[in-house]
C-alpha cells in the first residue's frame, strides 16, 4: 500500500512538505566545525562582502583545504538529520571545489575545461564518506542535500519560497546568476505538496469523481511549476552559466575531466566515478511521469538507462516513494488503464492537460540546454554525465508517445473536446523535435539554429 509519508527526518515526502525539507536547512555548521564553515564562507569566487574568495585565485583553495582538521570521529557521533545534511552539503562543496578548481581556471584561461585533481585529501574524504554513508548517499555533490533543496535560506524569514527571497548557504561563484539558477529549483518545488497530494489521491481514487479531482490537482500543480520555471530566463542569465557550471560536474561520464575516476584518500584505493549534480535528480518529473503513465513509454535504450541510474542519486525516502508509486500505478492500476476501463472522458482530457504540462516542462528544459549550455560551450556532456544533444529529446519522445495513446482514447466533442485542434498543436511539437534533431546530427552545428525553431513553431519558452 502507498504510504502517506516517506521521511528520513530531513525530507518528508507527503502532502504537507512535498519534496522540500521539513524545515529550513541549517545555514551554518555547529561550532565544532568552525574551520570547515570558515572555509565554506571564504570559498566563493566572489564573497558576500564583495571581496574575492579563495576560488578566485588559482591554487588558493587547495592550500586552504589541506589545513582543515579531519573531523571524521566527530561526524561519526552526529545523529541530528539536519546536522548530517549540513555536513554532507559542506563536504560535497569542498570536494567539488577542490577537485574541479583546476578545470575552472583552465576554462578561464583557455576557454575549455581542463583536468581535475584526481584525489580527494584524507581530511575531506573520510568525513565525507562517513556522512554520506549515514544518509545512504554517494559522496559527491547532489541536488537534494547539497546544491539545491538543502542549500536555501529565506532572506526574509516571514516571506515565501519565491527565488528572489532565497539565498544559498554554500556557493561556488557567489554571484547572482548562480543564486537565481539553483534557488529557482527550490521555488518550483513550493508546489510539490499539491503534486504529492494529487498523485497519492489518483492511486487511492475509488470513483471517477475522486480520480478527476486529483488529476486536476496534479495538472494545476504542474502548471504553477511551469510558470515559475520560465522565470529562469530572468533569474539567471544564460551567458553566465559557465561561471559556476564546472563545479557541479560529475566524474561518471566526464572522462575528459576526471579520466578513470576519483580516489578518496583513506577510504578507497581504487578510483570511484559518481554522477554530478543535475536538475534531472529533481523529483517533479519522475513523479509526474509515473502517475501519468509516461514512464511506460520510455524508449528501451542507453539514455533511459541513464535516467533510471539517476534514481540512485536521491534520498532513500524519495527512492522508496518513487518505487512504491510505480508499483501501485502499474498495469491495470495505471492511470491510463483505469481511465480507459471506465471510459472516463473528462479524466482523459485532464490527463492530456497533465501531459501538456510535462511536455512544456521538458521542452522548456531542452531550450535551457540550447542556450545555457550549447551556446556557451562545445563540451558534449551534461553535469550528470549524459550526452547534451540527445538526453532530453529521448524523454520528450516518451511524452509524445503517451499523448498519442491518450488521444486515441478520447472522443471528439466529449465535454467540448476538439480533437482536430489538439492534433494541430501536437503535430507542431513533433515537427519541432524532428527538425531540431536533424540539425544536431550535423557536425559543428549552430546552436542558435536549434533555438530559433522554437519561436518559428510557436513553442518558444522565454
Amino acid at each position: 500500500m502507498l504510504k502517506t509519508k516517506y521521511s528520513d527526518g530531513f525530507f518528508s515526502i507527503d502532502k504537507e512538505h512535498g519534496f522540500l525539507p521539513v524545515a529550513e536547512p541549517l545555514r551554518k555548521l555547529p561550532k565544532v566545525y568552525s574551520d570547515l564553515q570558515e572555509l565554506i564562507d571564504n570559498m566563493p569566487i566572489e564573497k558576500e562582502d564583495g571581496t574575492k574568495g579563495l576560488l578566485h585565485t588559482e591554487g588558493a583553495f587547495e592550500e586552504a583545504v589541506l589545513e582543515i582538521e579531519n573531523h571524521v570521529e566527530q561526524v561519526k557521533k552526529e545523529e541530528d538529520p539536519f546536522v548530517r545534511a549540513a555536513l554532507f552539503r559542506a563536504y560535497s562543496f569542498v570536494c567539488s571545489a577542490y577537485t574541479l578548481a583546476p578545470a575552472h581556471h583552465h576554462f578561464i584561461a583557455k576557454g575549455s575545461y581542463g583536468k581535475a585533481h584526481r584525489t580527494v585529501p584524507k581530511n575531506i574524504a573520510q568525513p565525507f564518506a562517513e556522512v554520506a554513508n549515514q544518509l545512504g548517499q554517494f559522496p559527491f555533490i547532489d541536488y537534494h542535500y547539497s546544491y539545491s533543496l538543502g542549500n536555501y535560506y529565506k532572506i526574509n524569514p516571514k516571506g515565501g519560497f519565491n527565488w528572489e527571497n532565497l539565498g544559498m548557504a554554500a556557493k561556488f561563484s557567489g554571484m547572482s546568476d548562480e543564486r537565481g539558477f539553483i534557488m529557482l529549483h527550490v521555488d518550483i518545488n513550493q508546489y510539490s505538496p499539491q503534486l504529492i497530494e494529487g498523485s497519492m489521491g489518483i492511486v487511492n481514487a475509488q470513483s471517477d469523481e475522486e480520480m478527476n479531482h486529483h488529476l486536476e490537482l496534479v495538472g494545476t500543480a504542474l502548471k504553477h511549476m511551469n510558470e515559475r520555471r520560465k522565470l529562469m530566463w530572468e533569474a539567471s542569465r544564460w551567458k553566465h552559466y559557465n561561471d559556476f557550471r564546472v563545479f557541479i560536474m560529475g566524474v561518471k561520464g566526464n572522462t575528459d575531466i576526471f579520466d578513470d575516476g576519483l580516489i578518496y584518500k583513506g577510504v578507497w584505493d581504487e578510483p570511484k566515478a559518481f554522477r554530478g549534480q543535475t536538475g534531472a535528480q529533481d523529483n517533479i518529473i519522475p513523479t509526474a511521469d509515473i502517475i501519468s503513465g509516461v514512464v511506460d513509454f520510455y524508449p528501451e535504450n542507453q539514455l533511459t538507462q541513464y535516467l533510471m541510474d539517476l534514481r540512485q542519486y536521491r534520498p532513500v525516502c524519495v527512492q522508496n516513494f518513487l518505487k512504491d508509486l510505480k508499483q501501485y500505478s502499474s498495469g491495470s492500476a495505471g492511470t491510463i488503464a483505469r481511465l480507459k476501463a471506465s471510459n472516463n472522458q473528462e479524466g482523459l482530457q485532464l490527463l492530456l492537460k497533465i501531459l501538456e504540462e510535462i511536455y512544456l516542462f521538458r521542452n522548456g528544459h531542452w531550450q535551457f540546454v540550447q542556450k545555457y549550455i550549447m551556446s556557451n560551450t562545445a563540451y558534449p556532456k551534461a553535469t550528470g554525465g549524459t550526452p547534451i544533444t540527445s538526453w532530453i529529446p529521448n524523454q520528450i519522445k516518451a511524452v509524445l508517445a503517451a499523448m498519442t495513446t491518450v488521444d486515441q482514447l478520447t472522443e471528439d466533442g466529449a465535454n467540448g473536446f476538439e480533437k482536430n485542434e489538439w492534433k494541430s498543436g501536437f503535430e507542431k511539437k513533433v515537427q519541432l523535435l524532428n527538425k531540431q534533431l536533424e540539425i544536431v546530427q550535423v557536425p559543428s552545428f549552430n546552436p542558435e539554429d536549434v533555438f530559433k525553431l522554437n519561436a518559428a513553431l510557436g513553442l518558444n519558452d522565454a
